[in-house]
């Protein structure tokens, strides 16, 4: 067998319907599409903002007010709750941004960190955020740990 030889199954490929081609083709004329109407013209379907009677779409949706923009100097934080550190670090491990990425627990390792009290900890950690919740302190601290936040 050779390249030359090799062919698709029969029937798995079909040749697309040429329209518009004249009376013997079959799809001639018209092209299948009727006579008048809006669905005989080109570019048929219509807008969004005209839909025959109905209320239309953006009519349809809630206001968005106050929505204008993102404000420029709102930081995002990769938020890592003490539950997911239990998981992950044993006793007297070094929490900070490299190990928390290698574990896969950051959504985008280029903004900073801050750690929550969710959940219980039971192992002393040695923790690196930029910024960390009261009670996250308080449990990292009942349980032996150390938190030294990043600038």
């Amino acid at each position: 067998m050779k390249l030359h030889d090799l062919v698709p199954n029969s029937g798995s490929k079909k040749n697309r319907k040429r329209v518009g081609r004249g009376i013997s083709a079959g799809q001639g004329k018209t092209a299948g599409r009727g006579t008048k109407g809006q669905g005989s013209r080109a570019g048929s379907g219509g807008h969004l903002y005209r839909q025959g009677g109905n209320l239309p779409f953006y009519r349809r949706l809630p206001f968005m007010r106050g929505q204008g923009f993102t404000p420029r100097n709102q930081v995002v934080y990769n938020e890592v709750n003490l539950d997911q550190l239990t998981e992950t670090f044993k006793a007297s491990e070094e929490v900070t941004p490299e190990t928390l990425g290698k574990a896969h627990l950051l959504r985008d390792p280029r903004n900073p960190i801050v750690i929550l009290g969710r959940g219980e900890l039971n192992v002393a950690l040695k923790v690196r955020a930029h910024r960390v919740s009261a009670g996250a302190k308080e449990k990292i601290e009942k349980a032996g740990g150390i938190i030294e936040l990043i600038s």
